[in-house]
């Protein structure tokens, strides 16, 4: 993606981020324990979270277009599915195992640098967006908002993917690849923790 590309993504999404938040807090009540500031605080508090969706941003800006836009709208996307269906309680695999697995793989494709097909990507980050929305829908308190509980986290793992964009972007730079697929080895050893902390429950 081209700098001045990048610049106007970020422009769209301050942008949005500003309209939806004006919006969240007029008609979804954000004071209750599970609005709009509970759902946009929950993915920045939760260390495997955001190493997953910073990694979806670093993956997309390694695969290019159409990826680099594709993956960070998948991921939203699919995450408010699965958040739907943690609220609804409906049966779903060990959440924690998968997480702990999407935290593994992301940073293992990027270390690797795996130019993976469209489909695959799609596919890989589809799935793992599942788990993590099942996850937030599951965590959301009793009484709470879940319009702008949903409303916030989407938009904060939207934010979390540009972030990840940014760093993929140092690809373009001398070494830079090093640096981006260093930060893949080091989030796929987190994930080895998370995986094995989640089988030891």
């Amino acid at each position: 993606m081209k700098k001045p590309d990048l610049a106007l993504l970020a422009a769209v999404v301050c942008t949005a981020a500003w309209m939806i938040t004006s919006a969240a807090e007029a008609h979804t009540g954000t004071g209750l324990p599970g609005g709009f500031k509970s759902g946009f605080l929950h993915p920045l508090t939760g260390f495997d979270h955001m190493l997953a969706m910073v990694s979806v941003g670093i993956w997309g800006a390694f695969l290019g277009r159409p990826l680099i836009v594709a993956l960070p709208v998948i991921f939203p996307t699919v995450m408010a599915v699965g958040g739907a269906l943690g609220m609804a309680n409906v049966p779903f695999p060990p959440v924690e195992i998968g997480i702990g697995v999407s935290v593994l793989v992301m940073g293992a494709v990027i270390a690797l640098a795996w130019r993976a097909p469209i489909w695959a990507a799609c596919l890989i980050v589809g799935v793992f967006a599942l788990f993590h929305g099942y996850a937030h829908g599951k965590e959301l308190p009793s009484a709470a908002d879940p319009i702008g509980y949903s409303v916030g986290f989407v938009l904060a793992t939207g934010l979390l993917h540009v972030a990840g964009i940014g760093v993929g972007l140092l690809n373009d730079r001398p070494n830079g690849i090093v640096v981006t697929r260093s930060i893949g080895g080091f989030v796929a050893l987190c994930g080895v923790y998370f995986l094995y902390v989640a089988l030891s429950k």
